[in-house]
């Protein structure tokens, strides 16, 4: 979707469209995430899930810098480049009990340090792996897919290795196991809900 066609809506539109499980994109704009972007051919490089829509704003749960967490929506939304955001859901919805384990999958993985190498099988966590384990334990739905950096990388022609082998320390991890934001989002697991910018301005819900 071309960013001049995106639909705008409130954190209120958006909010009451929300359910648990769904799956929260954004652009942050700090260099490394954008490196991932490029890399991954695509707009987005951060993803949470929203775990509680119980409160004033749904809760998404993250893995980002330097702890993982829960973020109330506007404050996620609030760091999108350009205020843009996408949701997906889940084909197979979440059931009530599923609901209670997905919000317990998360919370179980608050307070980890985040993975800067994005290494799969590392004690830390990243934002799309972080995702991924939790849909993964609290649905046995696993979305995006592992690959290694060499896969990764091969994908795309004009990918910035100057900046990768500076970030790996002069060596690129090419067997490394990784999942991405772009594969989350690319999944057919997963259905769009929305897809458009966010106006962070408070007001009462209305049907879109």
């Amino acid at each position: 979707m071309s960013t001049n066609t995106l639909i705008t809506r409130s954190i209120a539109q958006l909010s009451s469209r929300l359910r648990v499980g769904d799956v929260v994109f954004i652009r942050v704009p700090a260099r490394p995430f954008k490196e991932v972007a490029d890399a991954t051919l695509s707009w987005t490089n951060h993803v949470g899930v929203v775990v509680s829509t119980d409160g004033p704003e749904p809760l998404i749960g993250e893995s980002t810098f330097p702890l993982s967490r829960f973020t109330c929506l506007s404050a996620f939304v609030a760091r999108s480049e350009g205020a843009r955001v996408a949701v997906a859901r889940l084909v197979v919805p979440l059931s009530a009990q599923q609901g209670l384990q997905l919000y317990a999958a998360a919370q179980r993985r608050t307070g980890i340090f985040y993975d800067a190498g994005f290494n799969l099988h590392s004690s830390r966590q990243f934002c799309s792996r972080y995702v991924r384990e939790v849909l993964a334990e609290a649905t046995g739905q696993e979305v995006g897919d592992v690959e290694n950096f060499a896969s990764l990388l091969s994908r795309n022609p004009q990918v910035n290795l100057r900046f990768w082998r500076w970030w790996y320390f002069g060596r690129i991890p090419w067997h490394r196991q990784t999942v991405t934001p772009a594969s989350l989002l690319q999944c057919p697991l997963l259905f769009s809900v929305h897809d458009g910018q966010v106006s962070l301005a408070r007001e009462s819900a209305i049907a879109a």
